[in-house]
């Protein structure tokens, strides 16, 4: 479950920066500003959650662990 959340924040970050362009194509460049930089932030919190620790695991592999009641 919890890859399907990063999944589907991952193709609302890419939506967002598609459409950030597209609204600095149109001279909208502070609406386009600010969705670019929200963009970057929801890629930020997912590699955030998928980089390995020093152990070797990655966050989202422990939650997936104790959502399959290894943990």
């Amino acid at each position: 479950m919890f890859d399907l959340i990063l999944s589907i924040i991952v193709l609302a970050a890419i939506a967002l920066a598609i459409g950030a362009y597209v609204m600095w194509r149109k001279g909208m460049n502070r609406q386009a500003m600010l969705m670019a930089i929200l963009s970057f932030i929801m890629i930020a919190n997912v590699a955030v959650w998928v980089i390995p620790m020093e152990s070797g695991e990655s966050p989202a592999d422990v939650v997936a662990g104790e959502e399959a009641g290894q943990g």
